[in-house]
């Protein structure tokens, strides 16, 4: 399912920046141009809740 590219123009990232969002039609994600934390869509619904969002992989090796 595809998001309505004028909705793809108004949306962006619930954080304080308010950065545009990058669409990925094929994962069904939108990530954030400059946190990189990624929302997920479900049903063609955006999920911009900052607490559901996947945080970017920093490549940073764990402890």
């Amino acid at each position: 399912m595809s998001l309505d590219p004028a909705l793809l123009d108004i949306l962006a990232c619930p954080d304080t920046h308010h950065a545009p969002l990058d669409y990925d039609e094929a994962a069904q994600t939108l990530t954030c141009t400059e946190c990189g934390r990624v929302f997920r869509i479900d049903d063609g619904i955006p999920v911009l809740l900052l607490s559901e969002a996947d945080e970017p992989d920093t490549g940073a090796e764990p402890a």
